[in-house]
């Protein structure tokens, strides 16, 4: 195998990795939030403030794996 080969498959490692824990976590916290919202719907703007930012910064993750993706790829 040759360098390039094995910068390839590290990097799609490196992405597939990356976006698989952030893909669960993204709907473990929907699907709580749902649940939630469901139990005791006047707390939805609440729940709904905390899920939009638990959900940014799961996303975080996946970018952060991209960028490593990236670099790994191009060096």
């Amino acid at each position: 195998m040759d360098i390039e080969a094995i910068r390839l498959i590290a990097t799609a490692f490196t992405i597939a990795i990356g976006v698989i824990a952030p893909a669960f976590a993204i709907g473990k916290i929907g699907a709580s939030a749902s649940e939630a919202i469901g139990r005791n719907p006047e707390a939805a703007p609440k729940v709904q403030t905390a899920m939009i930012l638990a959900i940014a910064f799961a996303e975080a993750l996946a970018i952060y794996a991209l960028v490593i993706a990236l670099i790994v790829k191009f060096t």
